[in-house]
């Protein structure tokens, strides 16, 4: 079976964009997949964390992760920094790799903005940790969204570049999943830019935390156009907050945008948002509870995580093995 490697990064506030974007379809990925899902506490430090928010973070995440559906018992549920591996492999690939490559990484150019010389060279090297975190374990497939496909890349041109130096078949070509623009939530303060936790307005993001009744004042308060929904999906062309808030809709029933535009087409936003409130409430309100339970008992968290740990160093340490051997390294 094909094996897939999925990471999420522990720095708390998961929001919708984070459920319908990827974990929604990690779920749905296990049936057909063996899965390893990662909680990247290592990518996290890249900017300087507190500990006890880290600790609590990674807890949050893991617990968000179960309660959605992924299953620990059939797959590997575990923290990055469980496993040495992630870590060595780093740094080879960190030797692999050219500077001109990552020189390219947007996201780099994005998150160091203009203070550039006082990033960390942890964000400055991110790609190649993320690499590691796939090929430790010869995976075939990653889930990304757009923002991550260079990262993707990237992977693939280290271990093309890996394969050659030392003339070997030692990792897979890696394929992405991407998946389709419905899932791709925008804030509700703004339909042109992507649902993010860094967005100083709470009012633009539904976190997995938020009650029923703060669920539903952050859809009445979300931002709209004066036009009554279209019956088309044509008619949202321009119209990016409408577009957001039926391809919400559309994520969370499960249904398309066209068909969402059929059934609502004609009304004023009005009556659509407290249907969507409705629906978003129903939809997340067993996986928020499941979450308080989880978040309730710490230390059961920490068991899945130090077993999915243990079964995911069982499974890189022999791959790693036979790396540190193809470069040269001399056995311990």
């Amino acid at each position: 079976m094909s094996k897939i490697f999925s990471g999420v990064q522990p720095t708390g506030d998961l929001h919708l964009g984070n459920y319908l974007g990827a974990i929604r379809n990690w779920v749905r990925l296990q049936d057909d997949f063996d899965c390893l899902f990662c909680v990247v506490d290592m990518h996290a430090i890249t900017n300087w964390q507190d500990p006890a928010a880290l600790a609590a973070s990674t807890r949050e995440v893991t617990a968000a992760l179960l309660a959605s559906g992924i299953d620990a018992e059939r797959h590997i549920v575990f923290n990055q920094s469980q496993v040495p591996g992630h870590a060595e492999l780093a740094w080879i690939f960190n030797c692999v790799a050219r500077m001109g490559w990552l020189n390219r990484m947007t996201q780099f150019k994005e998150k160091a903005g203009k203070n550039r010389e006082n990033a960390s060279v942890g964000l400055f090297a991110y790609p190649n940790l993320m690499a590691a975190d796939i090929l430790l374990y010869k995976a075939t497939h990653v889930p990304v969204g757009e923002d991550q496909k260079q990262h993707l890349e990237l992977t693939r041109d280290i271990a093309q570049k890996f394969n050659n130096d030392f003339k070997c078949d030692m990792f897979p070509i890696v394929e992405p999943l991407i998946f389709g623009a419905a899932t791709r939530v925008m804030s509700l303060r703004d339909g042109t830019s992507k649902m993010s936790k860094s967005d100083p307005s709470e009012q633009s993001r539904i976190t997995m935390t938020d009650d029923a009744d703060t669920i539903a004042k952050k859809i009445r308060k979300a931002k709209t156009d004066p036009e009554a929904l279209p019956d088309t999906q044509k008619g949202l062309e321009g119209r990016a907050e409408a577009a957001n808030l039926m391809g919400i809709y559309a994520a969370l029933s499960d249904t398309e945008v066209a068909d969402v535009c059929a059934k609502f087409g004609g009304q004023q936003f009005s009556a659509f948002k407290q249907d969507l409130a409705d629906l978003a409430v129903a939809k997340l309100a067993p996986i928020q509870d499941e979450m308080r339970r989880l978040m309730a008992d710490p230390g059961h968290v920490d068991a899945v995580l130090a077993a999915g740990g243990q079964k995911a160093r069982a499974l890189a340490e022999p791959i790693l093995a036979e790396i540190k051997q193809t470069v040269g390294y001399l056995k311990p």
